[in-house]
């Protein structure tokens, strides 16, 4: 067997949000990795600010998980009490009862300020504290039925793969926690360092929330390349004339035809996935420069700013301003020049 003798949390030096994952008989090895990985991990060049990480036991004794692990954890529950953001990662199963001490540490959390975020069978954690009743919320697809008769006030939606309802999170089946840890490094600290840390993932920086949780026939790889090339494409180009007709023809298939692979293998219409990348390209640039907003609407596809503020409102809540007040690095000075927040 084994043994992870201590999981060390990340350099004191940093200052930034306190991360806790509680730690539980019967861990998932996976899900806890992800965790783990994204916000335990040093990263010097985020800076000070960066998350600090934590695993916290919430239950006494000796603690395993998947594999023929043994963990001890970096403290106990009381842990949960100083953190920014807890993160459920899975649970022993569907039917296994939640502690009621751990239940109710975690409401707490909550009702002080904390997000609470879970993954996969981690939504059954969430659900035992109450608050997600009355919110949407998600799990992995096998999941979800039993979720839903267990706690029939939750609206639980089998088909996306992550949800973001006041400050709770939660995420479906194993590898969509990865999308939704970097959704929260990108609400954190932007787009630029969610692509970072992306890129040291070797994955997609973004998958949207709404997407599909799986591909019930999966697209066939010479034609899932084809459509890799018409994204590229798209993305290369969001001014773009973007029809079906025009998307189809690129790839040699009839419209009826594209639509159809096109959802499959992303999981939304055409429509909705170049809003989604036009959307992208927009906070990236109202974080990244001091270039006005009715520019940015152009360079990102949208035409005109009523068009780019009813397209941003709808996914994130905000206006292209505020969103710039709240997250841009760069901001225009009395000059015309631009400079840092702060100095």
């Amino acid at each position: 067997m084994t043994s992870i003798d201590k999981i060390t949390p990340i350099a004191e030096a940093t200052c930034g949000p306190l991360v806790v994952a509680p730690v539980y008989d019967g861990l998932c090895t996976f899900e806890f990795s992800i965790v783990a990985e994204i916000f335990g991990l040093a990263r010097p060049e985020m800076g000070p600010g960066w998350y600090r990480f934590a695993s916290a036991a919430v239950e006494p004794g000796l603690l395993r998980a998947h594999g023929g692990l043994r963990v001890i954890a970096d403290g106990q529950a009381d842990l949960l009490e100083r953190a920014d953001l807890i993160v459920v990662a899975g649970w022993k199963g569907a039917h296994v009862p939640v502690p009621g001490e751990l239940a109710l540490r975690l409401r707490l959390a909550w009702e002080r300020g904390a997000r609470l975020a879970s993954i996969c069978s981690g939504a059954f954690v969430l659900a035992a504290t109450g608050l997600l009743d009355g919110r949407r919320a998600a799990t992995h697809w096998r999941y979800a039925e039993t979720l839903s008769q267990r706690h029939p006030a939750i609206e639980v939606d089998a088909s996306v793969l992550y949800v973001e309802e006041d400050r709770i999170l939660t995420s479906a089946g194993s590898a969509a926690g990865i999308d939704l840890m970097l959704h929260l490094v990108r609400s954190d600290f932007g787009v630029e360092a969610a692509n970072s840390v992306a890129r040291r993932l070797v994955m997609p920086p973004h998958r949207s929330g709404g997407q599909a949780q799986f591909i019930e026939r999966p697209v066939q790889p010479d034609r899932l390349n084809r459509l890799s090339d018409v994204l590229e494409q798209m993305r290369a180009d969001l001014q773009g004339d973007w029809t079906v007709d025009r998307m189809a023809q690129s790839v040699l298939m009839s419209p009826r035809t594209f639509l159809r692979r096109f959802i499959a293998a992303t999981g939304v219409p055409p429509g909705q996935w170049l809003i989604a990348e036009r959307v992208a390209e927009a906070r990236r640039l109202l974080e990244s420069s001091a270039m006005p907003v009715e520019d940015i609407a152009a360079r990102a596809g949208f035409g005109s700013v009523q068009v780019l503020r009813h397209h941003f409102r709808a996914k994130l809540g905000l206006s292209p301003r505020d969103y710039r007040a709240t997250f841009g690095a760069v901001r225009a000075n009395a000059s015309g020049t631009s400079a840092r927040p702060g100095g």
